[in-house]
């Protein structure tokens, strides 16, 4: 059996951008990668929306949760995807082995629904370019 890839990804509050990444992953490229999900200060709450737009398209939402960097052995990851405008270099330990992928996605936190469904568009269509 092939070692699926472990790919992580980032946002600031882990309740939307990196959540329905990790989601959108797991249902799409559920065989090849294993994702999760972190924030650089995490909520500790999945925003309803988020919920909404991944419940949508089917994706099953029971097990996502807001946990942060500190949760996960960061050098377990063959790439981590920033999906925020910040560094991420000082969240990280220098001795990381996997690679950082600076991927700003439009953050929909406290907007409307529309505003989610781009962010979850653009998401998709980075999931379908992303080479790790």
């Amino acid at each position: 059996m092939k070692t699926k890839k472990k790919i992580l990804f980032v946002c600031l509050g882990n309740s939307c951008r990196s959540i329905m990444a990790e989601a959108l992953t797991r249902h799409f490229y559920g065989e090849t990668w294993e994702a999760a999900s972190a924030g650089l200060s995490p909520l500790g709450w999945v925003a309803e929306k988020t919920l909404e737009v991944l419940e949508e398209l089917g994706i099953n939402t029971r097990e996502l949760h807001s946990k942060g960097l500190n949760h996960l052995k960061l050098h377990e990851f063959q790439a981590i995807v920033n999906l925020t405008e910040y560094d991420m270099k000082m969240y990280v330990p220098e001795n990381l082995r996997g690679r950082i992928i600076q991927k700003p996605v439009l953050d929909p936190y406290g907007r409307n629904m529309e505003a989610y469904r781009r962010s979850r568009e653009e998401i998709i269509l980075l999931l379908e370019t992303l080479v790790i």
